[in-house]
């Protein structure tokens, strides 16, 4: 179904406020099926292997004990267009710059604390969703 899912994480801050659902509720209003659905927490280790792309990034360490500092909610997203769509609807990185209506410009607490993760390809898609989710997972 390449074209048709992306992965998304709600990211510590986002759950510890309690966003998670008014984020869910965005999500299914904007045409997406949840195709699967987790609550987790990231160990140091899990999130630096998820993150490894971005291992060079002077970035990378903070980012990796930010994501593993608190729950986080995982979940797989079904719709035409899935990659692009969602990453229209969760905005710029940075919430400031963010367009009105989208989950950053709502609920990012900042461009580090951005509120949610979206793929950023169809092959990453995939890869990031296999990370967390089996295949009987998947619905």
């Amino acid at each position: 179904m390449s074209g048709n899912r992306t992965f998304t994480m709600i990211k510590p801050e986002a759950v510890a406020a309690g966003h998670s659902g008014k984020i869910i509720d965005m999500i299914i209003a904007n045409g997406f099926r949840i195709v699967a659905l987790k609550y987790t927490r990231l160990s140091t280790a899990e999130a630096g292997t998820f993150y490894e792309v971005h291992k060079e990034r002077p970035f990378y360490g903070e980012l990796v004990d930010y994501m593993a500092s608190g729950p986080i909610m995982a979940a797989i997203l079904e719709k035409d267009n899935a990659v692009e769509d969602f990453r229209r609807l969760i905005g710029a990185t940075d919430p400031a710059q963010a367009e009105e209506g989208t989950i950053r410009k709502r609920f990012a607490e900042s461009k580090a604390k951005n509120a949610v993760h979206g793929s950023d390809s169809d092959a990453n898609a995939l890869i990031e969703g296999h990370f967390f989710f089996s295949s009987r997972e998947q619905y």
